[in-house]
């Protein structure tokens, strides 16, 4: 079999330009956080933003819906599979609003090692885009947020995606888009 595969190699560069011009895109307004301005429990411990970084001058923060959201348990399946590498050049914590009790028994029936953590009311997720208060109920959407820590302590947020079906954050959807039948309506 002989595949022609320059005009697929053509295209492939293209794509790979459009997602630099989109990274660029999702980092084009570095926003000023106040690390006061919320707070946080992981493992019973109260803490704040800058707490979350550890040593490290990067964080990467997963928003996450919590344990009824099934596509979110499916990505935070996939991040604890590459923990030691993005721990590696970033400190990461996955973080939603379920209590911490139930964030600890999620994470031991799934064998996840990445650290939880609990907003509160989800009001970190609210002031970041990743929620919404309707009547007083909260309302979650899926995705990251990168943030910088300067030596003077300023933490800035860099950027941020959401996470959806068929995103390229979670390998399996790309995978399948190329099975003969695609997904076929399979869901996680």
């Amino acid at each position: 079999m002989n595949l022609d595969v320059n005009p697929l190699e053509s295209l492939y560069h293209r794509t790979v330009a459009l997602r630099k011009e989109f990274v660029a895109a999702l980092r084009a307004n570095p926003q000023v956080v106040d690390p006061s301005l919320y707070t946080f429990i992981e493992q019973g411990a109260t803490k704040n933003l800058a707490d979350l970084f550890g040593d490290q001058r990067d964080l990467v923060v997963i928003h996450n819906m919590g344990k009824q959201c099934k596509y979110c348990t499916l990505w935070a399946d996939g991040l604890n599979g590459l923990l030691r590498q993005i721990t590696s050049r970033t400190a990461m914590v996955v973080m939603n609003a379920d209590d911490p009790a139930v964030q600890h028994a999620v994470a031991a029936e799934r064998g996840w090692n990445h650290r939880m953590v609990h907003d509160a009311g989800g009001a970190f997720a609210v002031a970041l885009g990743f929620g919404s208060l309707t009547d007083g109920k909260l309302s979650l959407t899926p995705g990251y947020s990168s943030f910088y820590k300067d030596t003077d302590g300023t933490i800035t947020r860099i950027g941020f995606d959401f996470f959806g079906p068929g995103d390229m954050y979670m390998p399996v959807f790309p995978m399948f888009e190329l099975l003969k039948d695609g997904a076929n309506g399979w869901q996680p």
